[in-house]
């Protein structure tokens, strides 16, 4: 079944061509506009009318038409048309991190250039130095993301494979129970290879468990080793190696904890087995109690009609008190980034009106008054202090001029850090996962600095982001910077990845005692107001 985001990439993908083309601008930028919307969304469109699809905004008849053609068929006319007149290779230039159409048509038609490999083989011949528009820069920044989006190829999001894996393990359970996954899955990482599932029984026949989407290894054992290839077939050879594993008594086990048990370790979870920094504390005895879902008190970061988000602030506010949490932190984008709609200081004051008109309403759950301020390229929050002052808090965060070096990127964030209205450092390497690498940065000099300013760093729950990355949580820890995990939904659906943020948060040996929002809503007041005295 098509996705929300399969008709976002689809009509990004028709643009794209669109104005690879030279077609109609105008048209261009309302798909555009469309596509970025969508993608900020994970509502299901595939239960829209026509009628219904023209009451997003941003989304006319012309489009909500494309969207039921996408829909129904998968994909549209005008985009198998646009593909047919499109060598494949230059399609996939479309995709090199830097390069937008009107480069891309510019290296098809000047250099006769149609593949990604043709497109390399020239940059190393400095065949684009001197090309109008380019440079010496420009292709070393091409060779770089060609090169990482080759070193990513056949990896995929924890997200995207889980929906995978877990309707195949919902058909095997229909044979033994003994079922689930295993490797990378079962530790969680933000990126993987290939789908590992371990089944208890050898009788079971596979051949109608596959996906076309991404590799399925199924390991099939016999149910009396089940959960010693368990924890084997779940851990990093690191791991292992530091546990004894080949010390391992040959005996039944009924449990993961009964295998731990016998080697005199403490009981690793999942997530742990990755033989980084679990091992010492393990041997010890001193693993902490890891963070559950159920520890979130509440949700900070989300985006509304007021900026670029999908839903009113009061349909946020309810659908968030319907999941059960305390309170909710509203953080609109900021005047800077006016492709979201960014906040004027006028539109703040009505925002904040309403906020207090729902806290009235919504009593005891409560609102608070946020903002993802840009960082400006000197460092400086996106508003005079004046406008600063009126909110609760304020997640700082960097959505432009990415290209900075390592010691002038650092110096930008450690200036806004310092910042005594910064309550939170918002996705604090701009990582996409498969998409960029984090901008250069000295982590231990930016996790210094919030230390000494008790600024919080936020872990980006969304799947994509995954940020901050959670081997740098120990160092926060051992400097006693707290964590936020903060979805940065745009819509109702976005507060679902708060799992996937406390996934890769227990990796990082987080616990409920060091992240912000555990904090219940008295003791989270209590916080926001001892740091806003400051």
């Amino acid at each position: 079944m098509i996705t929300t985001e399969d008709i976002a990439s689809g009509l990004e993908i028709t643009a794209k061509l669109m104005e690879l083309h030279n077609e109609n601008p105008f048209k261009v930028k309302a798909m555009n506009s469309a596509a970025y919307k969508l993608s900020k969304t994970r509502i299901d469109l595939s239960n829209q009318t026509l009628e219904e699809l023209t009451k997003i905004e941003g989304i006319g008849k012309s489009l909500a038409e494309k969207i039921m053609e996408f829909i129904s068929s998968g994909t549209t006319k005008e985009l198998r048309d646009l593909t047919a007149n499109t060598p494949p290779g230059v399609i996939e230039m479309l995709g090199i991190k830097g390069l937008g159409p009107k480069k891309v048509r510019q290296l098809w038609i000047e250099l006769e250039l149609e593949s990604v490999t043709d497109l390399l083989y020239a940059c190393h011949e400095n065949r684009l130095v001197d090309l109008k528009g380019f440079g010496s820069k420009t292709q070393s920044a091409i060779i770089q993301n060609i090169e990482f989006k080759l070193k990513n190829t056949g990896w995929f999001h924890y997200a995207f494979a889980e929906k995978i894996g877990l309707e195949i393990i919902e058909s095997v359970k229909a044979y033994t129970d003994l079922v689930c996954f295993t490797g990378a899955m079962l530790r969680r990482c933000e990126i993987i290879e290939e789908i590992d599932i371990l089944i208890g029984d050898e009788t079971v026949d596979l051949d109608e468990f596959y996906s076309e989407k991404i590799p399925i290894n199924f390991i099939q054992v016999n149910p009396s080793v089940y959960y010693r290839r368990l924890v084997e077939t779940s851990s990093t050879k690191e791991h292992l190696n530091g546990i004894n594993f080949s010390k391992l008594a040959p005996k039944l086990y009924n449990s993961e904890r009964e295998v731990y048990e016998n080697l005199n370790i403490q009981f690793c979870e999942p997530e742990l087995r990755e033989g980084v920094f679990e091992l010492e504390k393990a041997k010890t005895f001193q693993l902490p109690k890891l963070i559950e879902m159920t520890d979130l008190k509440g949700i900070l970061h989300n985006h509304s009609t007021y900026s670029d988000g999908m839903n009113s602030l009061e349909e946020m506010a309810i659908y968030c008190k319907q999941l059960g949490y305390q309170y909710l932190g509203i953080c609109d984008h900021s005047q800077s980034a006016f492709y979201a709609g960014g906040l004027k200081p006028e539109t703040i004051l009505l925002q904040h009106q309403e906020i207090e008109k729902l806290n009235q309403q919504l009593f005891p759950f409560k609102i608070f008054k946020g903002i993802e301020s840009d960082i400006l390229a000197n460092g400086n929050l996106d508003y005079e202090e004046s406008v600063l002052k009126s909110f609760d808090f304020i997640v700082a965060s960097i959505h432009s001029n990415l290209k900075m070096d390592e010691e002038k990127a650092t110096s930008r964030l450690i200036k806004a850090i310092e910042n005594p209205y910064t309550t939170i450092l918002g996705h604090p390497t701009g990582r996409l996962l498969l998409g960029r690498p984090g901008y250069p940065i000295n982590h231990k000099k930016v996790i210094d600095a919030c230390a000494a300013n008790q600024v919080v760093i936020e872990l980006n729950a969304h799947p994509y982001r995954l940020d901050l990355d959670w081997r740098l949580i120990p160092y926060c820890l051992e400097k006693n910077v707290m964590i936020s995990i903060n979805p940065d939904a745009h819509q109702l659906m976005g507060y679902h990845d708060m799992r996937y943020g406390t996934l890769v948060a227990r990796k990082g040996l987080l616990s409920k005692e060091s992240c912000l929002n555990a904090m219940d809503l008295p003791t989270l007041e209590t916080f926001l107001s001892k740091k806003n005295r400051l």
